[in-house]
């Protein structure tokens, strides 16, 4: 999941409204909402967008449905602070916290570490970006360790912390052997490039 906007996204959201409509599934058509919400934030309509995303992700917990409830209010705290209404951000990432601590549903747990620091100051932020990190690392979760160790690099190098900042990310850039033309990936050479 990142602030990634992927045509294909949109596509497959418009095929699962087609079959959530057609055979009556309510969960299908609450996630419908939900990655139509996030396709509109990703194309600028963050109102509309918040909109889908709160509609969505109230359905969604109305069937029930416990799994993936993390990643729905992540992407809903993501388009809050795209918004500008940080605080609401941060409150929506606790309760996911929360949630995570209820469900034990882990896999997203080093994400919503690293989007929590990214909202925090310096110092929770490095905190919540190690803690990502050894997320990542125990579940070996490689695209989540880039993403938390390119967060955490960035901030050394504001700090003036570049030597270590390189010597963090380049052992984790260097696992990659594929996937070169990704987002994640091209943004982290460009980091190590800027760090050399």
């Amino acid at each position: 999941m990142a602030r990634r906007y992927n045509a294909a996204l949109g596509e497959r959201a418009a095929e699962l409204v087609a079959v959530a409509t057609e055979q009556d599934f309510a969960l299908w058509g609450a996630q419908e909402r939900i990655y139509r919400g996030w396709v509109k934030v990703q194309q600028g309509d963050v109102t509309e967008g918040i909109s889908l995303l709160r509609s969505g992700a109230s359905a969604y917990r109305v069937t029930g449905a416990v799994l993936l409830n993390v990643y729905y209010s992540t992407l809903l705290a993501l388009a809050y602070e795209i918004a500008g209404r940080v605080d609401e951000s941060m409150t929506l990432l606790d309760e996911a916290s929360q949630i995570v601590e209820r469900t034990e549903e882990r896999w997203f747990a080093a994400e919503l570490n690293r989007h929590k620091g990214q909202l925090g100051h310096s110092a929770a932020a490095e905190e919540l970006y190690r803690k990502a990190l050894s997320i990542a690392q125990e579940q070996g979760a490689k695209l989540w360790e880039l993403r938390a160790a390119a967060s955490l690099a960035r901030l050394r190098r504001d700090q003036g912390r570049h030597a270590e900042a390189r010597d963090l990310l380049a052992p984790v850039y260097g696992w990659f052997t594929e996937g070169f033309d990704t987002a994640d990936l091209k943004e982290a050479k460009s980091l190590l490039d800027e760090l050399t």
